[in-house]
């Protein structure tokens, strides 16, 4: 029964390998193999590739030195860390809060078989993640120093044991992200804010990393002695991965007493966690006046509030509300800097070459901000009620380019106002710069709505494929990063005046728009009324 518990949980967290949710159907076992091959080979790319190459930069000089106990607590760290941040979330959905929990519960299955089915299942997925560093790490250290029966008995131990720890940090931080979520109204907004923690962090390291790195080669001996010396626990964890033998008992006697303990206190309060319900706040009823709204006020509203009850939407089709902003204080900040990269490679042009390559960057991150592209077919489960509303469809198109026009115009006007403080531009070029940018916002906001009508997916079982892998985003993309090309190549390739050259652009762009915005008032709103 556990075996047959396990597979099925390990089918879930990878079904996406065995099954098509484009098709709705059940892949082809040659397709679950190639898959799995792939999965496997990009595992082993992104470990031995990342994680080995840290493990190598580190382990010469540090082994040399007879610190090879600090590579083990530095990467074992970086174990910990890594694996707890995959598996978490794998872990509330999975082992507390899972959609089958009411459905295997009212089976005749003892609950202490899904326990540890499930259990069993966040630790495979636990030493997967923290393995892709420890076991890189361990055969790094094996060819450096070379193998013995002791460290290599040593270092599978040590990776083990680190898998363990991973687990059992993995049951805590899911467990208190169910216990948030239940208490949480809108988990969207909450799950989005984690992601864009997680990415700043991750390129705030990537970005300090050589750094870090090139300092610890350089004062190794001291952060070894400074190490040894203020923490024996810390000391004892990267001796262990080394192959010392009586810190990897003490290591596996205390990793056991905690599963041991983690164990315990699930098999007494697992049912209780699994079978919370999402605590309801009581709402109190109030009597007034009620404000009336247009239909389209109420319709924009409703677009609105769909964006911000859905993180992934957020997140794919929205990235650039953040990101847009960002780059353009970034510009402002460091304007001295850039400017003078800038007047190395234009001379006397700089200022000419600046404005061609902030058109470029307008128009290369246009697809950041693309939530008019999948709108129609994220309506698939819910098209009769919105053809069911005494609106006209050209409404209801109307007020998804809205949404779309108002997140990237506001974006953009930020990113405009930025770029006019960080470059000392002429008169004439502030002026079109900010023409191109509004043609251009709204070229890519009715061009997006064009695409959504005119390629829609309404048989889709998961929005996630509407979101990254459907005909209108995927176009949207790939026209974006093929504009900017465009733009930029000709003006390098003909070398124009880029006065002249931005506003043919311009003009360009609000043709097209204004062609656009026409088709989608008559045959897209016709095309939406036919779906």
């Amino acid at each position: 029964m556990i075996k047959l518990l396990v597979k099925k949980q390990l089918v879930e967290i990878f079904r996406g390998y065995v099954y098509n949710a484009k098709k709705n159907k059940a892949r082809s076992r040659k397709a679950v193999i190639l898959l799995s091959i792939g999965f496997v080979l990009l595992t082993l790319l992104l470990s031995g590739g990342m994680f080995g190459l840290l493990a190598y930069s580190l382990a010469g000089p540090l082994c040399a030195a007879g610190l090879g106990w600090l590579l083990f607590l530095i990467l074992g760290m970086i174990a910990l860390a890594f694996g707890c941040f995959g598996s978490v979330f794998n872990t509330f959905h999975g082992l507390y809060l899972a959609k089958d929990n009411d459905l295997l519960f009212s089976m005749p299955i003892p609950v202490r078989a899904i326990l540890i089915s499930r259990l069993l299942a966040t630790w495979l997925m636990s030493l997967l993640y923290s393995g892709m560093v420890t076991i890189p790490t361990v055969i790094v250290y094996w060819i450096t120093v070379g193998p013995t029966v002791s460290n290599v008995l040593g270092g599978l131990l040590f990776a083990l044991l680190i898998s363990l720890v991973v687990f059992v940090l993995a049951c805590i931080l899911g467990w208190a992200v169910a216990k948030l979520s239940l208490k949480l109204k809108n988990k969207s907004y909450f799950t989005v804010l984690i992601a864009l923690l997680g990415i700043g962090l991750y390129y705030f390291v990537y970005f300090k990393a050589n750094a870090l790195i090139r300092n610890l080669l350089e004062n190794a001996a001291v952060y070894g002695a400074r190490i040894r010396g203020a923490s024996s626990v810390l000391y004892g964890f990267g001796k262990a991965g080394t192959g010392s033998w009586a810190e990897l008992l003490i290591f596996a006697a205390v990793t056991a007493a905690l599963c041991a303990l983690t164990f315990w206190v699930l098999a007494r309060s697992f049912l209780q966690i699994a079978t919370a319900s999402r605590a309801v706040a009581r709402v109190k009823t109030r009597t007034g006046m009620t404000v009336q709204r247009s239909s389209d006020a109420a319709l924009l509203s409703k677009e609105f509030r769909r964006f911000g009850a859905s993180a992934n939407y957020m997140l794919n089709s929205g990235f650039g509300v953040m990101l847009i902003p960002a780059l353009g204080i970034a510009m402002a900040i460091f304007r001295s800097d850039i400017c003078g990269v800038f007047s190395v490679m234009g001379g006397a042009k700089w200022l000419e070459y600046a404005l061609v390559i902030l058109c470029t960057i307008v128009v290369a991150m246009a697809s950041m901000v693309d939530t008019a592209a999948p709108s129609v077919s994220l309506e698939a489960k819910t098209l009769w009620m919105l053809k069911s509303l005494p609106v006209t469809p050209w409404q209801n198109l109307r007020a998804k380019l809205r949404e779309q026009l108002i997140l990237s115009g506001a974006t953009n006007l930020v990113l405009l106002i930025c770029m006019q403080i960080a470059f000392p531009l002429e008169p004439m070029q502030r002026l079109l710069l900010a023409l191109f940018v509004l043609a251009f916002t709204a070229l890519a906001g009715v061009g997006a709505m064009a695409l959504s009508i005119r390629f829609p997916n309404l048989a889709w079982t998961n929005e996630t494929y509407v979101l990254k892998q459907s005909a209108p985003v995927t176009i949207m993309v790939l026209g974006s990063f093929a504009a900017a090309a465009a733009l930029a190549g000709l003006y390098f390739l003909l070398k124009p005046d880029a006065v002249l050259y931005i506003g043919l652009w311009t003009v360009l762009c609000a043709a097209l728009a204004a062609v656009l915005y026409h088709w989608l008032k008559t045959h897209g709103a016709k095309r939406l009324e036919a779906l």
